[in-house]
């Protein structure tokens, strides 16, 4: 049986076109990536969070030479997040990432399969979506309205 999967999804050209919070959450992202740890792979990404409370949290990817011992910036985020505020929840994610010498042309960058999978993870424990939003430093966004958009054929607790 073959079915189709929907993804839905919202496209900003510009960041001008977002709201306040998402602004905010954008320029967090960004000022994160500045500070990330990637002498190994140039790639720099940064890392904000809204939780419920209002408050806004960052992070960044944090390499290490004895691969793969590093972590990308939405897992350093998230894990510190949840580690301080297992009770709060994750209301949106800012993810904004790409090579150290930016270039006009690199497209918005998602997350990677790890980090979706533990993205997914938290979407479950809170049993509420979270707004994920996904960058370069060019301004254009893409915005999904849950983590399943990214991972569809999720793994959680339910399989154990």
């Amino acid at each position: 049986m073959k079915k189709d999967i929907q993804i839905s999804y919202e496209h900003f050209k510009n960041s001008s076109e977002l709201d306040d919070t998402e602004k905010k959450l954008f320029e967090s992202a960004k000022q994160a990536r500045e500070n990330a740890y990637a002498p190994y792979s140039n790639f720099l990404v940064g890392c904000a969070v809204l939780l419920e409370n209002g408050e806004i949290y960052s992070g960044n990817n944090q390499e290490n030479a004895a691969y793969p011992s590093g972590l990308c910036a939405e897992r350093t985020t998230l894990f510190w997040v949840a580690a301080n505020f297992p009770d709060v929840k994750v209301k949106k994610i800012f993810v904004v990432g790409g090579p150290k010498e930016f270039h006009e042309k690199n497209p918005p960058i998602p997350p990677c399969g790890a980090c979706r999978q533990s993205l997914i993870e938290y979407e479950t424990k809170q049993n509420e979506d979270i707004d994920l939003y996904f960058s370069s430093m060019n301004d254009e966004v893409v915005k999904v309205h849950s983590i399943k958009d990214l991972l569809p054929f999720y793994f959680d607790s339910s399989f154990l």
